[in-house]
């Protein structure tokens, strides 16, 4: 038999697996690899790879190799709890972004943390005895039969169609679809991390389990990075600084609707002011709408059937209403107040709209998770053939943000549904490929999510990284036939006949709120001059001696449009010092003799040791430079 190897024919020994092929093709990954793939189907690597086959090994750094160590080592984790706790049932245990978790019932036993060393113990005394992974398939009434003393493992099987598949280590056994690692000695670096509650499929009507998370890595120092980054992580709470910095606060009174303060209202108001500039350059046109709005809206846009459970409704002059949990109805009707051209297209609609939407309380957290927030919206309507070089100019201005606060991102193209969709599968078919054409024309990679597409049309979603690694789902491009047709939205074509637009939904912060937490601990709360509450801390060293001219200073920068705080306390000047850094100011001024007699400054830049001496002119210039040109300094 034969397979191709990097692009090379070679010859194997027939029913050879993949063991035989990486020793034969590249002996150094024989011991390595964790699995072979065949296009982009993954198999065990004692799997027999088929006649003519083109293959490539997955390795412990890549990210499916990642992937399947993790969704082993919930297995691993699994048989260790088994042997420590006989009698606890076991949930899903899935691999996620950075690491896995799995829930397990323990009847009334209650896990914490403390818990953790005796577990990692026994996961690594099975990791040492290089257990294998064998894969076993089983009738649906074979597999409800092996796993009859775990009703939550016998529910999901009767979900299942076909064959089912379960992976066996030694005496644990488990549903999967697999593959996993060879055997348990692939799994050395590991680390459980935290314990929480969790409903028994999501919802709070069945038994809460204990999900335990943990994360395997390749070696012992890609985990401490991990480690190390988990560290920097707590100490970049955006909860806790935001209430050191004065940024906001929750109150019980409203959970999930954050108040904002002070200094938390400059750099919304900042971020706001920059996407008015772009969006006003870029030609949409801004409105406000209604907070609350009658029941009928909420029927004809279908968020009455459908999303009424995490609407907010009341009564008023014995009609239904609902506060907004979407900015798209208000749209329709704005669009709806005047008669459309062909030659109006793109139309383009920009709010700032306060929403509510009813989430659990739970799941709220800090800013990230809330009940209100500010959604950045837009509604394009226009031809289905400006579709393509309009979602090119939306990817601009996503590229002119998201470069602006260092954040990387990757795009995912969601497909169409298998079921419950709307429109002919040549439409999604053609749409499919303006996304897809859109973002290569303007050199943008993307990864394919399938049947992930909303039932009105497909989309693509803006996934962003931060400083320590993080993905966040903000931007959002969606189009949509489905509301311009429930709101007989209308353009009089060339031929002057009515003809319904396209409609495309978009968001660049997805939520202010959630944003404003995303950079807080993406910049540690040492936010660029432009974002920060205050610009430049003025310290005179002697407020008796220094402190009219420290005062002239602070005067000019504030005429300059500068946010400036003039710290002339009796406190002594090192403490002042560590004030500014504590608050983490852009710019710190100190004040003192030679200062005043050249009407120079001396500052420091957050973050470094490092005193500059310069006039004071050119310091005004340096910071409203940084500021004018949204520098990170």
């Amino acid at each position: 038999m034969f397979v191709v190897y990097n692009g090379e024919k070679k010859e194997l020994n027939e029913g050879a697996n993949g063991f035989d092929a990486a020793k034969a093709l590249d002996p150094e990954k024989k011991n390595k690899a964790l699995a072979y793939k065949i296009g982009e189907k993954l198999f065990d690597m004692r799997t027999p790879i088929a006649d003519g086959s083109e293959i490539s090994f997955v390795m412990p750094e890549s990210k499916e190799g990642f992937e399947m160590m993790n969704h082993s080592c919930s297995h691993l984790m699994a048989q260790a709890l088994m042997h420590l706790y006989p009698g606890c049932l076991f949930g899903f245990g899935p691999a996620i972004e950075e690491g896995f978790y799995y829930d397990v019932d323990f009847g009334d036993r209650v896990i914490t943390e403390k818990d953790f060393p005796a577990i990692e113990a026994e996961m690594k005394k099975l990791s040492k005895q290089a257990i294998p992974y064998q894969r076993e398939e089983l009738s649906m009434d074979d597999a409800c039969e092996v796993f009859k003393a775990n009703h939550y493992k016998v529910e999901h099987i009767k979900e299942l169609e076909g064959v089912i598949s379960c992976y066996k280590q030694g005496d644990f056994i488990d549903l999967c679809r697999g593959p996993h690692v060879p055997n348990t000695s692939y799994l050395k670096h590991f680390k459980l991390l935290s314990v929480a509650g969790a409903y028994w499929r999501g919802d709070s009507k069945n038994k809460q389990l204990t999900r335990i998370y943990a994360t395997c890595w390749e070696s012992e120092e890609a985990l401490k990075n991990y480690l190390d980054i988990l560290e920097r992580r707590k100490a970049n709470d955006h909860r806790r600084l935001g209430r050191d910095l004065g940024l906001f606060m929750l109150s019980d009174y409203a959970p999930g609707m954050p108040f904002f303060l002070p200094n938390g209202m400059i750099i919304m108001n900042e971020l706001i002011n920059y996407w008015r500039e772009v969006h006003a350059k870029e030609g949409y046109h801004e409105v406000i709408t209604p907070t609350m709005m009658n029941r009928k809206l909420w029927e004809v846009s279908g968020h009455w059937d459908h999303y009424k459970e995490n609407m907010y409704t009341t009564k008023v002059d014995e009609e239904d209403f609902a506060i907004k949990p979407m900015n798209c109805p208000g749209a329709m009707l704005v669009y709806n107040n005047s008669i459309h051209s062909y030659k109006d297209l793109p139309y383009r609609i920009s709010e700032l709209g306060h929403v509510h939407r009813h989430e659990a309380s739970g799941a709220l957290n800090g800013l990230f998770r809330v009940r209100a927030f500010t959604q950045d919206d837009a509604h394009i309507l226009c031809r289905l053939d400006q579709v393509e070089d309009e979602v090119k100019r939306i990817m601009s201005i996503f590229d002119r943000f998201y470069a602006l606060f260092g954040l990387s991102y990757k795009i995912v193209l969601s497909t169409r549904p298998e079921d419950n969709y709307i429109g002919e599968p040549e439409f999604w078919d053609k749409t499919e490929a303006i996304l897809a054409e859109a973002c290569k024309d303007s050199g943008h990679e993307y990864q394919i999510n399938p049947g992930d597409g909303a039932f009105y049309g497909p989309k693509l979603d803006f996934k962003l990284k931060d400083s320590m690694g993080r993905t966040w789902q903000c931007g959002t491009i969606q189009l949509d036939i489905n509301l311009p047709h429930r709101f007989g939205c209308t353009y009089v074509d060339e031929k002057g006949e009515k003809v319904e637009p396209v409609m495309l939904h978009r968001v660049v912060f997805g939520s202010i709120e959630r944003f404003i937490g995303i950079l807080i601990e993406n910049y540690g709360g040492a936010f660029p001059t432009w974002l920060s509450p205050v610009q430049c801390a003025v310290l005179p060293v002697n407020a008796s001696v220094h402190g009219e001219y420290a005062k002239e200073v602070a005067k000019l920068l504030e005429e300059n449009g500068v946010r400036v705080k003039l710290d002339d306390s009796n406190d002594k000047l090192g403490y002042r010092l560590r004030s500014s850094q504590v608050n983490k100011i852009p710019f710190t001024l100190v004040i003192g003799d030679k200062e005043v007699e050249s009407k120079s400054v001396t500052y420091r830049v957050y973050g470094k040791q490092e005193q500059i001496s310069i006039p004071l002119e050119e310091f005004k210039d340096l910071i409203l430079t940084s500021i004018k040109t949204k520098a990170r300094y």
